[in-house]
């Protein structure tokens, strides 16, 4: 006989232990699991830790939606908590004349988004805010912001915890089996089921596919496959030749290799656009030429002396090179018809803006499907 509990997310990321946070506060006994030896050592530790606008994603989609809904939440949530955050806003910047177009279709993408806070300096405007950068005139996002996110995590975790879930580290499941009575889960080297939850949610981010391929039954067609794009950073030494994130037009894949900040002012760039066969954290150094190549189109001051390799990460992206982006997936029994089953694709960037609405979605996604 197995044991019982109402709901068990995988995962303890951001996005897991949001998903986590917001079952625990409506009463459920949830049980965390992570097969990692601490949260938030995956995706979670390898980001830019920037809180978006929500500018570039698709109007109506799911991206769009839960970025800017979780950008609110999030502030508010930072705010309440006492969560280090800094509002410093950022500047997308037109390198030559012909980005003027690009940067009118972006901001007219953000209004669609309800991001209605986005202003078009001249190049003169823009060298009064940054002197040491150069454009040919820029869009300002004064919602863009940045975050602790461990201490977010932390935070999520406590709350969680305080209100009944809990964690079980080195933790993994070797296979999901979902009935009429719920889904039965095995551990490890286990033979047999162990435990059984009403709701299963996969937030297993770079695992997130491998463990949907667990659940015994699962319709392939809904299991997404998964393309690893890696994103390395290289940090600067020495001040910042900017007080605000500075980003270049977007790219196929990605944001562009841009500036970003930590809460203490130290500034590193990336990340860049590199598909890979597998999850590799390795900074190359010989990338170095082809970042301050990017970096000098807006800031030609560099010396690339500066420069050190810094992390790399992972975004766990659905859909292949050269391909449209993807929305997030977020798929419960109502789309795929597995009873019990709630699984997360797709989710990169901004998924860490998007957190809080994210879990939102999921519990009113369980919610509706009667999962719980």
């Amino acid at each position: 006989m197995t044991d019982e509990i109402h709901c068990v997310v995988i995962g303890a990321g951001v996005i897991g232990l949001a998903v986590a946070r917001t079952l625990a506060l409506t009463g459920r006994e949830v049980l965390i699991v992570e097969r990692e030896r601490k949260f938030g050592l995956g995706i979670s530790a390898r980001n830019s830790e920037v809180i978006h606008a929500g500018i570039y994603s698709q109007p109506g989609s799911l991206k769009a939606r839960l970025c800017v809904a979780g950008r609110d939440l999030l502030y508010e949530y930072c705010r309440q908590r006492g969560i280090d955050n800094r509002r410093c806003g950022k500047l997308i910047v037109a390198t030559d004349d012909s980005h003027a177009g690009k940067a009118e279709a972006l901001r007219l993408n953000a209004i669609a988004n309800g991001v209605d806070d986005l202003a078009w300096l001249s190049a003169v405007e823009v060298k009064r805010l940054e002197p040491e950068l150069f454009s040919a005139g820029a869009l300002l996002s004064p919602s863009t912001g940045l975050i602790d996110s461990h201490a977010f995590m932390l935070a999520l975790l406590g709350e969680a915890e305080a209100h009944g879930a809990t964690i079980a580290y080195g933790t993994e499941l070797s296979c999901l089996n979902a009935g009429r009575d719920g889904v039965a889960l095995t551990f490890g080297a286990d033979s047999a089921p162990t435990l059984t939850a009403r709701l299963v949610v996969n937030c297993a981010g770079l695992n997130s596919v491998a463990i949907a391929q667990m659940i015994a039954g699962f319709p392939k067609q809904f299991i997404p496959r998964l393309y690893y794009s890696k994103g390395s950073y290289f940090t600067l030494s020495g001040r910042s030749p900017a007080s605000r994130l500075i980003y270049p037009m977007p790219e196929p894949g990605g944001l562009g290799i841009h500036l970003t900040l930590d809460l203490a002012g130290q500034a590193r760039f990336g990340p860049d656009v590199e598909w890979v066969d597998a999850p590799d954290y390795d900074v190359v150094p010989g990338r170095v030429e082809k970042f301050a190549t990017a970096i000098r189109a807006y800031w030609p001051g560099l010396d690339e002396g500066r420069l050190s390799p810094g992390y790399a990460g992972v975004r766990p992206k659905i859909v292949g090179p050269g391909e449209p982006t993807a929305d997030f997936r977020i798929e419960g029994p109502a789309t795929h018809g597995v009873r019990g089953i709630v699984n997360l694709f797709g989710i990169e960037s901004p998924g860490l803006t998007a957190s809080l609405a994210i879990a939102e979605e999921v519990v009113r996604l369980a919610e509706t499907d009667a999962i719980i």
